[in-house]
């Protein structure tokens, strides 16, 4: 099974041809087209599989799949919260797609969002198939200590069912320790961060792979530099 998860900062119709030579079974992508509203055909062939959830029809979230797996998005309350798309594939993995945003909270903003929804449906991720990954727009480094939820708040509930990033296990660090950013602020090279998550169960990691995409292939394309990540 392979995924990836990538932000491609808009206009994603111009740019699917690109992340689908990376040749994976789902993608799960933020800020990209709805494809029932979009006009672009070529875009919408390609969508054939699957989920999308968004206030702009311009810029959601969207879960896009191969042809032969079988998608299905899970009755899991959202609210008031954006932007997450819980689904299982072939009813085997369960993944959470996620797309923290503002969202006019003056409260639970990005990292916060995820922090809020687990305290819902933390639960329903105890599987030992289950993966979470998107773009979390949040790192240690942003921790208050004044804030009862933080970056950290959300790492160790994942930790708590057994799911941990894909890239800090392979890597051996801890979080805030990255040395592979996934977004360039504005797409200036002198502001890297490191903002893109794939989680998954323990059992999962031993086989997963996991690479972030190559700053000179891809800033022309987006701030964010996707995520591409696979299990045995």
């Amino acid at each position: 099974m392979k995924i990836v998860t990538w932000n491609c900062n808009g206009a994603f119709r111009k740019k699917f041809e690109f992340i689908t030579r990376s040749n994976a079974d789902i993608y799960v992508i933020q800020e990209c087209e709805d494809p029932e509203k979009c006009r672009d055909n070529s875009y919408k062939s390609w969508a054939s599989n699957y989920l999308w959830i968004g206030n702009n029809k311009n810029s959601g979230l969207g879960v896009f799949a191969k042809d032969d797996l079988t998608l299905k998005e899970l009755d899991w309350e959202l609210g008031d919260l954006q932007s997450f798309i819980p689904f299982s594939i072939n009813n085997e993995f369960i993944v959470l797609a996620v797309w923290t945003k503002q969202a006019n909270s003056p409260t639970f903003q990005y990292i916060g969002q995820l922090w809020k929804y687990l305290q819902a449906h933390q639960s329903k991720l105890n599987s030992p198939k289950s993966i979470v990954c998107g773009d979390f727009n949040s790192n240690v480094c942003w921790n208050k200590w004044d804030r009862w939820w933080n970056h950290s708040d959300v790492v160790n509930d994942l930790a708590r069912i057994d799911i941990h990033s894909i890239y800090h296990h392979a890597n051996n660090i801890q979080q805030g320790e990255e040395t592979t950013p996934t977004f360039y602020l504005h797409r200036n090279l002198e502001k890297p961060y490191h903002i893109d998550y794939a989680f998954a169960s323990s059992g999962l990691l031993e086989s997963a792979r996991l690479e972030i995409g190559a700053v000179e292939e891809w800033i022309a394309l987006s701030d964010h530099m996707p995520i591409i990540f696979e299990f045995n």
